[in-house]
């Protein structure tokens, strides 16, 4: 970045938390504290952490001064969190946390990449209240400024959970060490849990089968490893018999009983383990098992895009729509450079730009500076 766009960037955080009304956390004096500067060599990060404040006054004064380009706190509490060792901090638990982030999901124009990580927020929403029985009221949703959403679990019964329980809740939503014979075993039920989308995503998929031409089925099938020409064709002929089982009440022997099945419910490339994923919650694993987790602080800026990191009634995630709610800055012209060519959705519009010199409202020129895309003219 050159610094002409630093200092324009700096100058524009520097009017918003001049004017901003900020929210710190709960039990702000038990959180450690890091902030991620607009020094030279910025967008490189150089975090300046292990910082604690007697107070949300200290805190939104030292941001105010300082401009940070990040603000994280941690989701663990400590008696003495400006320590500077962890060890020192002597935890006193932590928040559950997940992490739902579109890079990691797929990769696109970013306006799809966060409908699509919405929507895995939704279902990560749908299995915690539904499935875990955790009350609504003590779920924060947050935009993360950038790619995703956080959810965080403030109910005190999860503080002291260590790194192994956390893991265990997110193997759940995430799908990872299913066993297919609990799943294929016992009677049906009307609840929802991973046994009901486990036996919905093989019926998806043997019905997929059933679509294709009887050749390009027989091939599909003979090409999973385990699977050779002889139980392809048993499985194409008893393919409706299987689905009336898993409809109704399947055999606990499912697996046995017809052979083939376990190799479909094995093989990643199978079509099914594609199916069942979409059922899953694709959070980020590493962000939940971990206890002394920074985590972006709600009403502050994100310096990689530019907008708000964003606090989120539960009622209101379906409408939100981080490149109108999220974005702070105005609509006055920006002279940007680029170096090619870009479509940027925001603000209700959509912005065509080409190489070169552009005029653009403020808020663009802010996100594309600050990704990197541009540079002040």
């Amino acid at each position: 970045m050159k610094p002409a766009t630093l200092e324009f960037v700096r100058q524009r955080f520097a009017d918003y938390y001049k004017k901003a009304v900020l929210v710190a956390p709960s039990s702000t004096e038990q959180r450690e504290w890091g902030f991620v500067l607009f020094s030279p060599g910025f967008p490189e990060i150089h975090m300046r952490r292990h910082i604690g404040f007697p107070g949300r006054d200290e805190l939104f004064e030292y941001v105010k001064n300082l401009i940070p380009a990040h603000v994280y706190y941690s989701s663990a509490y400590y008696e003495q969190p400006d320590a500077p060792t962890m060890k020192d901090k002597r935890w006193l638990g932590a928040d559950l946390i997940f992490d739902l982030d579109a890079d990691h999901i797929m990769r696109g124009p970013y306006d799809i990449m966060l409908g699509r990580v919405k929507e895995e927020t939704e279902k990560l929403l749908s299995m915690l209240v539904g499935e875990f029985g955790i009350d609504p009221k003590t779920i924060d949703i947050v935009f993360s400024g950038g790619r995703g959403y956080h959810i965080h679990v403030k109910d005190i019964a999860f503080r002291s959970w260590g790194s192994a329980e956390r893991r265990e809740v997110i193997d759940y939503v995430c799908g990872i060490g299913i066993d297919p014979s609990a799943m294929l075993s016992g009677k049906k039920t009307v609840s929802v849990g991973w046994q009901v989308r486990y036996r919905e995503s093989l019926i998806d998929y043997l019905r997929w089968i059933g679509t294709l031409p009887e050749t390009d089925a027989h091939a599909h099938l003979a090409g999973i490893p385990g699977i050779g020409k002889i139980t392809a064709g048993k499985i194409l002929e008893k393919r409706e018999v299987i689905i009336a089982e898993l409809v109704h009440s399947p055999d606990p022997v499912l697996l046995k009983k017809f052979p083939g099945l376990s190799g479909i419910v094995s093989a990643d490339e199978s079509g099914f383990k594609k199916r069942l994923l979409e059922r899953a919650a694709l959070a980020d694993e590493p962000v939940t098992t971990d206890t002394k987790r920074l985590i972006r602080m709600p009403t502050s800026l994100h310096g990689g895009s530019g907008m708000q990191v964003q606090h989120i009634e539960i009622r209101n995630l379906a409408g939100f729509d981080p490149l109108t709610d999220a974005v702070v800055f105005g609509t006055r012209d920006v002279r940007l450079e680029l170096t090619g060519n870009i479509t940027v959705p925001m603000l209700g519009s959509t912005y065509q730009l080409t190489k070169g010199i552009n005029k653009v409202p403020e808020a663009v020129a802010v996100f594309l500076c600050c990704r990197g895309i541009a540079e002040i003219a």
